[in-house]
């Protein structure tokens, strides 16, 4: 079974570089992330950049539990970045959340290996006036709680810092 670790945070709070700094070699990068738009390619090249060259990738905008199933073995860590962008996927394309969760979270469980998740907490701010904004921040609540639930460690980042929620 694989050790879990869950790093949630806010926007541009140090989640990432936190995320890989945990994450030793050898390992693999599962990114969720898909570029419609030149602002969203920079932003990937960016993390590539800050990954650097040890890092093997596999992309995986919808089928984490393909990615994982497929990456992960003993001794390797997995960092899957991120479940926001997961989220925002799987809503566009109608899956079902609740199933979806399942499926990740059992896979995590049978996995060997180490995996690291990160992810945005986006409840911290005001209500969203938009229903489609609310429907979006409830489901990221919901599946944020559902993983630390089922990870091993649970950390909170602010302003680079690392604040330990749960496990060591």
């Amino acid at each position: 079974m694989a050790e879990v670790t869950l790093i949630l945070g806010g926007g541009r709070s140090g989640k990432t570089a936190h995320a890989l700094a945990s994450c030793p070699a050898p390992h693999c990068y599962i990114a969720t992330a898909q570029a419609f738009d030149a602002e969203m390619e920079a932003r990937i090249a960016a993390h590539k950049l800050e990954r650097g060259e040890s890092w093997a990738l596999a992309e995986a905008p919808l089928d984490l539990v393909a990615a994982i199933t497929a990456e992960a073995a003993e001794g390797r860590s997995l960092l899957i970045d991120c479940l926001t962008l997961w989220l925002s996927n799987l809503m566009h394309h109608d899956k079902n959340l609740e199933d979806e969760t399942d499926n990740l979270i059992a896979a995590t469980r049978t996995a060997p290996g180490r995996i690291i998740m990160v992810s945005n907490e986006i409840g911290l701010g005001l209500v969203p006036m938009e229903k489609l904004s609310r429907e979006f921040r409830d489901a990221q609540g919901r599946l944020n709680q559902r993983i630390a639930a089922a990870a091993d460690h649970v950390r909170f980042i602010a302003a680079g810092l690392p604040l330990i929620l749960k496990g060591k």
